[in-house]
């Protein structure tokens, strides 16, 4: 029996810029210390076999040359997709067998479909021989997500698990796709980061968020621009009539802007005192996470009920700020917080859970961590 290698990719938080990645603004996620692990070894008859610890079944086989898109369905849809997409590439994947491990909660906004892809995607190509250089793979697995699981999602989830740095937020122009490496390291400056599982759980395939990339791309349209990435100014807004439109391009532009403005203020204290005299960096931030997660509850209407409920307990427990995480409509609210709040704030906020009849919500540490690699 062939060696086998063992391959993590993580999941991720965004600091800010919530839907702005397929409509080619800026985003601000940092890679997570929980992912997804593969283990792999390689097959000589093309066939893939998938294995989940999460999903205990009889494992899912498939032809790699009967790919296409809508053959395989489930958790196993994602690393079949990857298969299928490097193979649409012209990259030469070899059969492989394939066991799936997470330690990240699925549906919780923090990216536990593209940590699959990204780790199966570099077992495979290990495997096979292929180099593929990482932006170039984050693209691979993007397309994996859309055209073979059917997910409208842009591409902030796949570059922030093989992209991002230690000790870094990756702040990516998705219009560019120009990256800059952003030092974020929260826990030097005496802050948690908190990562806060409302247990409502999201599908990106469901129509609400498709719906919300049409309207975006409608307005689009309407302003004559290729993406509302290329709007800077709010105010040119205003040349929208409808006004929900008008509401989901506001929320892009002032999400694209958020997000640069913590990019600034990470990079030097003098950037945060020029603009609004501040001391504090994390206060600072910890205001745009709050306006975040109004525009995303108020202009996007993505938002849900347990998210409003934890921002709102969070900044009363003493957190600088907090804001919904991912696509919305169920996941998670990442908070930013004095690390001696800590225990007050998970205190808090089940709490309010427990005395609105609502599942115990869960707690992850949200450590800016490096990203995909071989383990073994």
């Amino acid at each position: 029996m062939t060696a086998a290698e063992v391959w993590f990719a993580p999941g991720r938080a965004n600091l800010m810029g919530e839907h702005t990645d397929y409509n080619e603004g800026f985003v601000l996620p940092f890679a997570l210390a929980q992912g997804v692990t593969a283990t792999a070894r390689v097959r000589d008859d093309g066939l893939l076999v998938l294995r989940s610890r999460q999903v205990p079944d009889a494992p899912v086989t498939v032809d790699l040359d009967a790919l296409a898109p809508g053959s395989v369905t489930g958790w196993a849809a994602y690393p079949a997709g990857v298969a299928w997409a490097l193979r649409a590439a012209g990259h030469a994947v070899r059969g492989a067998s394939v066991d799936v491990d997470s330690d990240l909660p699925v549906g919780a906004g923090v990216s536990s479909s593209a940590a699959l892809e990204c780790s199966v995607a570099l077992a495979l190509c290990s495997l096979s021989g292929v180099s593929v250089p990482r932006r170039a793979l984050a693209t691979i697995a993007k397309r994996a997500e859309n055209e073979f699981v059917g997910a409208p999602t842009g591409i902030i989830d796949q570059s922030a698990a093989l992209l991002c740095e230690e000790g870094h937020a990756l702040l990516l122009d998705c219009g560019t796709l120009g990256t800059t490496q952003v030092p974020f390291r929260p826990a030097a400056a005496g802050v948690s980061a908190l990562v806060i599982d409302t247990r409502v759980t999201h599908a990106l395939v469901s129509g609400e968020y498709a719906a919300r990339r049409a309207e975006c791309e409608a307005a689009a349209r309407l302003l004559g621009v290729p993406a509302l990435g290329a709007v800077t100014d709010v105010r040119d807004l205003d040349r929208l009539t409808d006004p929900l439109l008008r509401r989901r391009a506001r929320h892009v532009v002032t999400d694209s802007a958020r997000a640069r403005a913590i990019a600034a203020a990470l990079e030097g204290p003098g950037a945060v005192d020029a603009a609004v005299g501040a001391s504090n960096i994390y206060a600072f931030i910890g205001k745009l996470l709050i306006e975040g997660h109004a525009s995303l509850r108020d202009d996007f209407e993505v938002s849900w009920p347990e998210a409003d409920a934890t921002v709102e307990t969070a900044v009363a427990a003493g957190a600088y700020g907090a804001k919904m995480i991912g696509g919305g409509f169920g996941g998670s609210v990442l908070a930013l917080l004095p690390a001696g709040r800590a225990g007050a704030l998970r205190a808090a906020v089940t709490e309010t859970f427990t005395g609105r009849g609502w599942k115990p919500p869960e707690f992850l540490d949200a450590v800016p961590s490096p990203a995909a690699r071989r383990l073994f």
